[in-house]
Order: C-alpha cells, then structure tokens, then sequence
C-alpha cells in the first residue's frame, strides 16, 4: 500500500520495522484520518513543505505533530537563513516529492532537501506519518528519522497549539 518511493527510501535507510495502516484517502488529512481511526492526534507527525520567496529555491521539509503548530515566520525562516518564507503550494509540494497531497513523507524525499524535525516529535513512542500516498499511513518509531541524510532535529520548530 505505501508508495514504492516510500518503500525503497525505507529500505534503503534500513528501516524495517514499521507498520503500515490502510487509509480512506477521502480521511487522510491529519484531523479527519485521526479522527475517523482512533489516531490520538499527538502520535500523528505531519510533513510540511516550505519554500522561500528571497531568495527563491530553497525548500525544505518540516516534520511537527499535528498537535503544534509550526513556527515558519521565525524559527524556520532563521534555520533557513532566508527573509521570506511560506509554505510551499500544492502543486509545488507534489512537484519536489512525486507525493500525493495528504500522503506526504519524508521518507522518500530527495536526498538534498533538508528535513528539520520538531524536537519534540522524539519525544514519542511511535509517530504516524503519510505513506506517499492518500491510502495508506506508516506508523514508527520517530528516531528512524534520524537515519535520513539531511535531517536536523530542532528545538522550538513548533509550538503546541
């Protein structure tokens, strides 16, 4: 059910121990999947996607629990070193990662971006995160993020909501 993205980059990242929760894709965004499958929304970690306005081109991934709110005027734009800053569109998000809106995952990403990761997502036994796809969902343990090539954990990357 993941993405073969999804698959191969765990694979290659030798992650192997995770499990794969089917979706309704009309319930993959955060708030209606947790709510429709019994997902408490703090074990549910959503991987956002910025791109800089000045200078243009630089992108990255954010990876919050759905529980936080992330911090993308302040702390991003500073880990960024850009002056202006938003989340990246749609179509923009599905042109970087091959990725359906809803499904998006670091796992997968290309091995360039940089992947900023909320400290306090570590903190969590499992989290669940979009398997490429609006149909399914992968559920680990958060420090498999660490395995990624450009991951930065940081703190206060997001605050609670």
């Amino acid at each position: 059910m993941l993405a073969d993205i999804v698959i191969g980059a765990l694979a290659a990242h030798g992650v192997v121990d995770y499990d794969v929760m089917a979706c309704d894709p009309s319930l993959a965004d955060t708030a209606a999947f947790c709510e429709a499958y019994g997902v408490d929304p703090a074990d549910s970690a959503n991987t956002i996607l910025v791109a800089s306005k000045r200078p243009p081109g630089i992108n990255a991934a954010c990876i919050v629990l759905a529980t936080h709110r992330l911090d993308v005027n302040r702390t991003v734009r500073s880990q960024l070193d850009v002056k202006k800053l938003s989340f990246a569109s749609a179509e923009l998000t599905v042109e970087l990662t091959t990725m359906e809106i809803g499904g998006v995952t670091p796992f997968g990403l290309p091995g360039s971006m940089r992947v900023l990761v909320d400290a306090a997502v570590l903190e969590r036994s499992s989290i669940i995160l979009g398997g490429g796809n609006r149909s399914s969902k992968l559920r680990l343990d958060p420090r498999h993020l660490r395995t990624l090539p450009a991951v930065e954990v940081v703190e206060g990357l997001a605050a609670p909501i």
